[in-house]
């Protein structure tokens, strides 16, 4: 292509527009490494929380109710990753973006392929990371479902990351290490200062983010959860209010129903007058954060064996609310037999509020909380 009229060469297209020696080569695959490994991991622990909330049919039985607190380390890390690769994609796209102004945009068919699937992958990147900080906050400002448009871009993502990556293997290897392997030209040398300063200044954003946020799922982090939405050190979080489900007047003649060859109808007099249970479970939320709650209640296995429903059985937990995306949910054999999964009937020795789910909720250990179900009405075979 001929080169562009003089009149254009202005602004980032003139000579010696970008003067910054840290736009090279080195300095875009440190952060790279850095980037890749924070978009992997949460790639990673999303899928994991993906399999958790609508497993396929293979995965259904096999799903664990153990360790614990696995939901909450599993998310707590997504989030964190998530939040970290922000301040990382930014000073990434700042490294390399002088190369959006080359010219020629394209010197060929492969070349305009290389671009294509670059500018795929940071739509894609950019999307799913500012769609997780949104959704970390409630607010979905978009007219698609968040889950599903979160599963597919992350999916997209991950596959342009790894054409990308395979495309500019010679150049990573040529500079992986202080010392290259194998020299490529670089037009000018790159002072070492601007370099440190970019990966000091990147690290700082990085750690600042982290610090600030990640006490919403870290304990140990709480006093320096400045800015994340939830901070779990003041009671247990609400997501969705009574109000917002519809569930502030629960009728006085209440009773869950437990369907199965001995199915019946029980009061909440009736359920406090069983053996209780009470257990230390997290509840642990797909926006990242947790907390620790003192459960107290009924072992849902009891329940289910008085219905004579056999262990094994996949149920289906309704809601008293009236809409709601998981107003009915399914739950798994190897939560329905734990032994520490409960229709919880008090938080912390106190009866449950509307906002946690009176008159009776279920808490399982490893579990997502949306899956948590509030203002049980209720419990059948799947």
């Amino acid at each position: 292509m001929p080169a562009p009229p003089a009149a254009l060469r202005r602004g980032p297209l003139r000579p010696g527009a970008f003067r910054s020696p840290a736009h090279e080569p080195r300095t875009a695959v440190v952060l790279g490494r850095w980037l890749s490994a924070a978009l992997l991991l949460c790639f990673a622990t999303g899928l994991v929380s993906h399999l958790l909330q609508d497993p396929p049919g293979w995965l259904v039985h096999r799903l664990p109710s153990r360790p614990v607190d696995g939901y909450r380390v599993t998310q707590g890390l997504h989030v964190v990753a998530g939040l970290a690769a922000i301040p990382l994609a930014g000073a990434k796209l700042w490294t390399v973006y002088p190369r959006l102004f080359e010219w020629p945009p394209a010197r060929g068919v492969l070349h305009l392929l290389e671009r294509l699937s670059i500018a795929l992958l940071v739509a894609a990147v950019l999307l799913e990371l500012f769609s997780g900080l949104l959704n970390t906050l409630q607010w979905y400002p978009w007219p698609f479902p968040f889950r599903q448009t979160h599963y597919w871009t992350a999916w997209t993502a991950v596959g342009a990351l790894l054409v990308h990556l395979a495309v500019k293997a010679p150049v990573i290897a040529a500079h992986w290490r202080r010392a290259r392997s194998a020299p490529l030209p670089v037009p000018l040398p790159v002072p070492l200062p601007a370099r440190r300063a970019v990966l000091t200044a990147t690290a700082a954003a990085v750690g600042a983010v982290t610090l600030t946020t990640a006490g919403q799922s870290v304990p140990w982090l709480r006093g320096l959860d400045l800015f994340a939405p939830r901070r779990p050190g003041g009671g247990l979080p609400v997501n969705r209010t009574a109000a917002q489900a519809g569930t502030t007047a629960v009728p006085a003649d209440w009773r869950l129903a437990v369907d199965g060859p001995a199915g019946y109808r029980i009061g909440l007099a009736d359920l406090r007058a069983l053996p209780q249970t009470t257990a230390d479970l997290p509840i642990a939320c797909v926006e990242g954060w947790s907390a620790d709650a003192r459960w107290t209640g009924v072992r849902l296995a009891d329940l289910l064996r008085r219905a004579g429903i056999p262990a094994g059985s996949t149920l289906r937990i309704t809601s008293l609310e009236a809409d709601g995306p998981y107003r009915v949910t399914e739950m798994p054999a190897a939560y329905a037999d734990d032994p520490l999964t409960l229709l919880a009937l008090a938080l912390d020795g106190r009866p449950l509020t509307p906002d946690h789910g009176f008159p009776a909720r279920i808490v399982a250990p490893n579990r997502p909380g949306v899956l948590q179900t509030k203002w049980v009405a209720r419990i059948e075979v799947a």
